[in-house]
């Protein structure tokens, strides 16, 4: 069926239309070919031999960085707690009572008054009444008691606004406060008042 004239038309048809023997153009052979092949080294590199950065191990590098920058920034807020002032920034502070918000008023009410932790408002403390041992005790936490540790959900910048806020709290007096428990008395008044 195939006319000597037609060299490229096949010997089928169907439905009255007859296919085209084309050759494909050469570039798209050579792109086909180049493909399996690239195809072939980059199963063997990354696959058989394990040579390669695939993304597990790109995420171990990358955690392995951050973990290292975390425990830098958190070596370094440890060292400056001792010699931490509060902060009176009100950008700090509203920072501070939105987390105190968020985070610590479940158990020492909105108000700070106390609930199932203690009284952040009076002169009471139960670890310490200077700033550097509100910090310590947000950062560590008091896990016999249930305070989390928050130096592990906690930013440093995070922790030293939310002790900078409580610190304001000092003598605010709220409604129905919870009693004070261990009396640990400020070594110097409340700068706040």
């Amino acid at each position: 069926m195939n006319d000597s004239q037609d060299p490229l038309l096949m010997d089928h048809e169907a439905d009255g239309i007859r296919e085209l023997d084309n050759k494909l153009p050469r570039w798209w052979v050579w792109l086909f070919w180049g493909c399996n092949l690239f195809a072939v080294f980059y199963l063997g590199y990354y696959h058989v031999l394990g040579s390669g950065n695939m993304m597990v191990k790109e995420y171990q590098q990358e955690m392995k960085v951050g973990d290292a920058i975390k425990a830098t920034a958190l070596a370094r807020f440890e060292q400056s707690m001792d010699t931490a002032e509060p902060s009176k920034d009100p950008v700090v502070l509203a920072e501070g009572k939105a987390i105190f918000l968020q985070m610590c008023a479940p158990c020492h009410r909105s108000d700070a008054g106390g609930l199932v932790g203690p009284n952040l408002t009076d002169d009471y403390w139960i670890h310490g009444p200077l700033f550097k041992d509100n910090l310590k005790t947000i950062y560590n936490g008091v896990p016999e008691k249930g305070m989390l540790t928050w130096k592990t959900l906690l930013k440093p910048s995070q922790i030293y606004a939310v002790g900078s806020y409580i610190y304001t709290l000092r003598g605010s007096n709220p409604p129905n406060p919870k009693p004070r428990e261990d009396q640990v008395q400020p070594d110097k008044p409340n700068e706040y008042e």
